[in-house]
């Protein structure tokens, strides 16, 4: 097997990285039981968990760059949450088809509180984790939640834990998230954007502080 320059860069890069993060094997994501079914609620408010509408007029489908997947997102959230899908892809488990990636959904049966978020199309689930992930692929995971400045939250830093589900944890008017949009709206064209394919070292030491900085906050809000 034939392993190109971008992929060894990538597993060398995580690598070091795992050394100096927090070496908790990610939580595997919880299996559907029929008794779990039986518990799923009906969302009926008109804000999904994090705060913000349930308009599927401002729902948008989205190509993931490098990848066949797409996806269905709000306008406002689309941006980050494609970021997250892009360096997923790119740096943690490739997406090999177009159905790969769950976003916005129009069923309000839910078995979570943060579940709703897909109802505003600001939260999306990742394939892959369904048996959890390697330190590795935890370290990476951790450096795209560094790179969303906490706009982001992971599931692994919700109860129940899941580690394929990633949701918008910020107000729809945070200036945070704004300035994220823009950002990596801009993609290559800007130099000090991330952008596939070329992410930034994992391992470096101000980036494995923000991403530990950021875990301990997130986690601490669970």
């Amino acid at each position: 097997m034939t392993i190109d320059r971008r992929t060894l860069l990538v597993a060398t890069g995580a690598a070091t990285a795992l050394l100096a993060l927090p070496q908790q094997p990610a939580a595997a994501a919880p299996r559907t039981t029929p008794a779990a079914a039986a518990r799923a609620r009906l969302w009926d408010a008109g804000r999904s968990d994090n705060g913000w509408f349930i308009d599927p007029d401002a729902v948008e489908s989205y190509r993931i760059e490098g990848s066949p997947a797409t996806v269905r997102l709000h306008a406002d959230a689309a941006a980050v949450l494609l970021h997250v899908a892009r360096r997923w892809h790119y740096e943690v488990m490739p997406l090999h088809a177009a159905s790969d990636v769950l976003g916005h959904t129009t069923d309000r049966a839910v078995r979570t509180a943060y579940a709703s978020n897909r109802l505003s199309g600001t939260a999306l689930v990742l394939p892959g984790a369904g048996d959890g992930l390697w330190p590795h692929q935890t370290a990476i995971v951790r450096d795209i939640l560094a790179d969303c400045d906490g706009t982001v939250r992971w599931g692994l830093d919700l109860s129940p834990a899941t580690a394929d589900h990633f949701q918008i944890d910020v107000k729809p008017d945070s200036r945070t998230l704004g300035g994220l949009t823009a950002a990596f709206g801009a993609g290559p064209a800007r130099h000090d954007a991330p952008h596939p394919g070329a992410p930034d070292d994992p391992a470096t030491p101000e980036r494995r502080k923000q991403a530990r900085r950021l875990a301990q906050a997130q986690r601490g809000n669970g």
